[in-house]
C-alpha cells in the first residue's frame, strides 16, 4: 500500500525541510512525496534541490561497538534518510497559479492508493499515515481524519484541536471540522473530481462534495499533526488578511449548502 502526500509550496522555504522530514520519516512502508512549487518568490526551489541532494548523499552515524583491545569506540555509518519505499518528486509551476491549482497538479500526479496533502509549514507526527491507513482498513471507510495540535512559529503547542466523531451534521453543518489532518482513498477524486480553482476554501468544498456523494468518513481521536499559526507573518496566501473575509464568506455558503442537503436527507428519512 502506497501513500502519496502532496506538499503545495508557496513562500514557505523556512519551514519546508521540517515538513518534508515529517513525511519522509513516517512509520509507513511506502510513501510518495510530491512537492509542487507554485512559483514561489523565495528560495523554495533551492531548498527543494538541497533537500533532494541531502536525501541522496548525506549520512549519519552512531556509537555501535567498543573495541576491547584498542579501547576505540567504533561507529556505524548509514544514510541519513531511509531509501527503501521513499520517493520525492518535485513539480514546478514556474509562476504562481494558486493553491487549488497546485493541489490539482499534485493529486493528478499521485500514484498512491491513499492520498493527502499538508501545508509546507505544517508537520505530520510520525505515526499519522500508519494510524489513519489502519483505521481505513479496519472500518472500510473512504476518508479518515484526526485531531491535531496548533503550534506557533517555534513549534510550541498552543492548544489541542479535538474534532468531533463523524456525522454529516457535526462535521459540515456547524462549520468545517474534519479536513486538516486526513488520509483518504485516491479513487474519491476519480469519482468526484478535483479542487475548484475559483475558491479559497477548496478543501472544504471538495470534502463536502465527497460527503454529499456518499463517501464514508471516520475519525481518530489521536493528535496526528501539528498545524502552524504564524504571528505577524503572511505566508499562507489563502489565509492572509486580504483573503480572510472571502474565506469566511465562502465557508459560510458551504455550511448553508450542507444544512440544505441535511434537511433534505431528514425529510426523506435518511441519516448521515
Amino acid at each position: 500500500m502506497k501513500a502519496s502526500v502532496i506538499v503545495p509550496c508557496y513562500n514557505q522555504a523556512k519551514y519546508l525541510p521540517m515538513t518534508l522530514d515529517s513525511i519522509w520519516f513516517q512509520d509507513f512502508p511506502e510513501v510518495e512525496i510530491i512537492a509542487v512549487d507554485d512559483g514561489s518568490p523565495d528560495d523554495t526551489a533551492q531548498v527543494l534541490d538541497a533537500y533532494r541532494q541531502a536525501v541522496e548523499t548525506e549520512t549519519a552515524s552512531f556509537a555501535a561497538h567498543l573495541d576491547e583491545l584498542s579501547g576505540e569506540i567504533l561507529r556505524t555509518r548509514h544514510p541519513r534518510y531511509p531509501q527503501a519505499g521513499r520517493e520525492l518528486r518535485v513539480i514546478s509551476h514556474g509562476k504562481n497559479r494558486g493553491l487549488s491549482a497546485a493541489l490539482n497538479t499534485g493529486f493528478a500526479a499521485a500514484t498512491g492508493d491513499l492520498v493527502t496533502f499538508i501545508a509546507a509549514d505544517d508537520l505530520l507526527l510520525p505515526n499519522m499515515l500508519d494510524e489513519l491507513s489502519g483505521l481505513l482498513a479496519r472500518t472500510g471507510a473512504d476518508f479518515a481524519y484526526a485531531d491535531m495540535h496548533i503550534v506557533d512559529d517555534a513549534g510550541r503547542i498552543l492548544r489541542r484541536f479535538s474534532l468531533p466523531d463523524y456525522s454529516f451534521e457535526a462535521c459540515f453543518c456547524h462549520w468545517y471540522l474534519c479536513g486538516i489532518c486526513k488520509l483518504y482513498r485516491r479513487e474519491l477524486h476519480e469519482r468526484h473530481g478535483w479542487f475548484r480553482e475559483d475558491l479559497t476554501v477548496q478543501d472544504h468544498e471538495m470534502y463536502l462534495r465527497f460527503a454529499m456523494n456518499g463517501a464514508r468518513f471516520v475519525h481518530s481521536p489521536k493528535a496526528l499533526a501539528n498545524a502552524r499559526i504564524h504571528a505577524g507573518e503572511r505566508l499562507r496566501d489563502n489565509h492572509s488578511s486580504d483573503n480572510k473575509a472571502r474565506l469566511y464568506r465562502e465557508s459560510a455558503d458551504l455550511v448553508r449548502l450542507a444544512r440544505r442537503h441535511y434537511s433534505a436527507l431528514l425529510a426523506a428519512g435518511v441519516r448521515q
